[in-house]
């Protein structure tokens, strides 16, 4: 049995890394280096996410103004504070939640479950 946070956590986790390593960069003016320690990711994934090899085509969240303003508060809360973990992991189960909720994950979770199980399914939504 496949949960729709397992398919978060393989789909809406790097599609948010690779928009928070951009947005960092590009609109709040960080470097790379500067970006993956901000992230705790190597320097190497952080030009893979910007360079849209990494994390790009599992699912599209991009166009939910919703969503990128929920991941322009987690690039506040860790500017602001570093170490406030819990804002961060309680505003990604947010945009998990939105993502859900906006039927953008049923394609993926449709992949990896029975279709008698998705038939039925009114979880996300």
């Amino acid at each position: 049995m496949i949960l729709p946070c397992e398919i978060g956590v393989k789909t809406v986790l790097p599609a948010v890394k690779a928009i928070m390593a951009r947005t960092i960069m590009e609109k709040h003016g960080y470097n790379e280096k500067q970006t993956a320690a901000l992230l705790g990711l190597s320097q190497s994934a952080i030009s893979r996410y910007v360079g849209r090899e990494r994390g790009t085509n599992l699912i599209t969240i991009e166009n939910s103004p919703e969503i990128l303003t929920l991941i322009e508060q987690m690039i506040q809360a860790l500017i602001a504070d570093p170490q406030n973990k819990i804002k961060v992991l309680t505003l990604f189960c947010q945009i998990c939640t939105t993502t859900r909720e906006k039927g953008l994950m049923c394609p993926k979770c449709e992949k990896h479950v029975p279709k008698t199980w998705t038939e039925k399914c009114f979880f996300c939504r």
